[in-house]
């Protein structure tokens, strides 16, 4: 006998009844919104992986009983970070609709996709729990309208934008140790490039070096 069958015996929920019964026929009869995103362009190119897991999420909401044309996928915010909402066509779509109840539930891997910012994801959990739409993620799915499941979704959000805080002072404290040792390289104006030294010279490109000279020139007179 599995856990399954002796939960249901037991007279509570079976674990699949757990997961969907926040589910109701309303919520069908309204769109799935599939938000998919990475938070750079080279994440987009190198993390392949992480998108096709994303885009499957389609097959979760059709699983759940989503017809194929009532799933609707946002991948507008792909190559976007999620430190705020400004900039986000995608994300400020996924709240208009909500906002417009049109949607029953939205999907995504993990909530760092949908926002690494509290104040853009509990604007969402507002409007989520105003317009009974529901939050799916790989771990299950929430109802921010109940105490319990708005409580977690409150964590995970504090959890995300902390992740965030963390990667940002790594990536500092890296270009910091680079620079103490004299190894840190940057983005250079145009007519400049690293030597295999690690200095700074000017484009062997003659015809490049000349522009650059004229334009020092006339800056002079």
């Amino acid at each position: 006998m599995n856990a399954t069958t002796a939960l249901s015996k037991s007279g509570l929920p079976a674990l699949d009844d757990l997961r969907t019964e926040k589910l109701h026929a309303w919520h069908r009869e309204r769109l799935a919104a599939v938000y998919v995103r990475q938070s750079t362009p080279q994440q987009v190119l190198d993390h392949q992986e992480s998108t096709r897991l994303q885009y499957g999420l389609v097959s979760r909401a059709q699983a759940l009983g989503w017809a194929a044309d009532r799933i609707l996928v946002i991948d507008d915010d792909q190559g976007k970070s999620a430190t705020s909402a400004q900039g986000r066509v995608g994300f400020q779509r996924l709240v208009s609709e909500v906002s417009l109840d049109h949607v029953g539930i939205i999907f995504g891997v993990e909530m760092s996709r949908l926002a690494r910012c509290n104040k853009d994801w509990h604007q969402l959990l507002e409007l989520c729990a105003l317009f009974h739409t529901l939050i799916a993620d790989l771990d299950g799915i929430y109802d921010p309208a109940l105490y319990n499941d708005r409580l977690l979704l409150g964590l995970k959000g504090t959890l995300s934008e902390a992740e965030l805080h963390i990667l940002k002072q790594r990536l500092y404290q890296g270009r910091l140790s680079k620079a103490r040792r004299g190894d840190l390289q940057f983005a250079l104006p145009v007519g400049y490039v690293w030597s295999p030294t690690g200095e700074i010279q000017f484009d062997p490109d003659e015809q490049v070096q000349q522009v650059v000279r004229f334009i020092f020139r006339n800056l002079k007179s």
